[in-house]
């Protein structure tokens, strides 16, 4: 897919930053639509289905986690927050419901642009990978699909996010193997790891309760202190 087919749709109530933002997306290559009213949000995304969308987390009509909670179900395409600098509970709240990646405001559109070009990228390399790569792991009860991009523990389907699915991917594809959190950041997000994003932290909390890890005393997917994490296959095979 070319980069000038993009959709981009921004929902944001400055009209002034949403304008200013997407004339220099545009200027990149990305086609830009923008939606300034919360309470239309949700049903324009699910109506469009565009590319990848810029959510503010503070909208009139509906606030950026509701309409994220919303649209998860039905929307596969990245959603990217903006949020306060200040404020981490918002870029934790953002990412469990369902959040690929966050940017804090003040914007800049340098910073915006390089991640949504990480997150486009990561989504058409799925693409060409479920095409390519037909691959199925299975450990015990719980089998990964790649191709799908789908889990299951037993006979019950496993709901992930496209961002939890491809962290799930990549630690039971490591089996055996500790991932430091540098690692994972360059696989999935394009971007170094800064010492204090906690993006990773959160997903890995949310999976683990998912694919019947006990979020208490994990023995799926290792935290390994000062290392990073770890994903068990002997403890996963031997699960009744």
């Amino acid at each position: 897919m070319e980069q000038q087919s993009w959709h981009i749709l921004i929902v944001e109530d400055d009209q002034r930053l949403a304008e200013l933002t997407r004339d220099y997306l545009q200027s990149n290559g990305l086609n830009v639509s923008i939606e300034m009213d919360g309470a239309q949000a949700a049903a324009r995304i699910l109506r469009e289905q565009p590319d990848l969308v810029v959510l503010d987390l503070m909208l009139p009509g509906e606030d950026g986690l509701s309409i994220c909670r919303k649209v998860r179900g039905q929307y596969e395409g990245p959603i990217l927050m903006l949020t306060a600098r200040t404020d981490d509970m918002d870029q934790v709240l953002g990412l469990e419901m369902g959040a690929d990646d966050y940017v804090c405001k003040p914007v800049r559109p340098r910073v915006l642009l390089a991640r949504i070009r990480a997150l486009l990228r990561r989504m058409e390399g799925n693409v060409v990978q479920a095409a390519s790569e037909r691959r199925r792991l299975q450990f015990g009860q719980l089998v990964v699909d790649n191709a799908m991009r789908e889990a299951w523990l037993g006979e019950q389907a496993i709901e992930l996010t496209s961002a939890e699915f491809d962290l799930l991917w990549l630690l039971t594809s490591n089996a055996g193997r500790i991932l430091s959190r540098e690692e994972i950041f360059n696989a999935l997000r394009g971007i170094e790891y800064d010492g204090q994003d906690r993006s990773i932290d959160v997903r890995i909390s949310r999976i683990r309760p998912k694919i019947g890890d006990d979020p208490m005393h994990p023995r799926l997917i290792k935290t390994v202190r000062s290392k990073g994490y770890l994903f068990v296959a002997e403890a996963a095979e031997a699960m009744v």
